[in-house]
């Protein structure tokens, strides 16, 4: 559906409270014109200061998140670096670090949940991820105007706040530095070792063509020596 059908709907979800209704856009002119002239008002000079200060690489996109109250993005990572502009309502965000890799059971590459957590944070299935119970978040509440900064691999659950209405806020991504480009140091941090980790299951899961295959195999190296 297009952006206006979609404020209909969330009109109508919120009129009737038979479902809940979840926009992820990338910022467009199909948006429409009202929304680009606010984004085109945005602070640009400090942002740019940010990525200048910070060496990352190029904006890459900017997506548009609506939702309703209650509304969840469970525990997951980006490979991006990422702007989080809070613009209308209330939002919780519980952040983990890269060295919790395995605390959070991620999904297969390739499995359609992939980047994403398999621990239920609401409902703890400790048998099944005993390593779960080792788990340090840090959270924070997000309030029209704030923008958190989620480095690139820092896991995180995003949460509309109960009772505090619609919530809209924008991510700007932006590419990771090329580390080739920069001499390497050893001992390689916690976002390399995930970052080799996760491009070698790639590739033996392309190799090999056999999800189902190569999934136990690539949990072993996930929960063992490399992390």
């Amino acid at each position: 559906m297009n952006f206006s059908e979609f404020v209909d709907k969330l009109k109508e979800c919120q009129r009737t409270g038979t479902q809940k209704v979840y926009l992820q856009q990338l910022l467009s002119e199909n948006v429409g014109k009202r929304i680009i002239k606010d984004f085109i008002g945005f602070n640009w000079n400090w942002i740019n200061r940010q990525k200048v200060i910070n060496h990352w690489g190029p904006l890459s996109s900017n997506l548009l998140l609506v939702g309703m109250e209650g509304n969840i993005t469970s525990v997951h990572y980006d490979e991006q670096q990422n702007f989080f502009a809070q613009v209308r309502g209330h939002k919780r965000c519980v952040l983990f670090s890269p060295d919790q890799f395995k605390s959070l059971y991620p999904f297969p590459v390739h499995h359609p949940h992939d980047r994403q957590s398999q621990v239920n944070l609401e409902n703890l299935n400790l048998k099944k991820f005993p390593k779960a119970a080792e788990l340090k978040g840090m959270h924070t509440i997000l309030e029209p105007g704030d923008v958190l900064y989620i480095p690139v691999y820092w896991w995180h659950q995003i949460e509309s706040l109960p009772k505090k209405g619609v919530t809209v806020s924008i991510n700007f991504w932006y590419k990771v530095r090329n580390y080739l480009e920069e001499s390497i140091t050893y001992p390689l941090n916690t976002s390399q070792k995930i970052a080799i980790m996760r491009n070698i299951e790639k590739m033996i899961t392309d190799a090999l063509g056999d999800i189902e295959e190569v999934a136990p195999f690539m949990q072993t190296m996930v929960l063992g020596r490399y992390t």
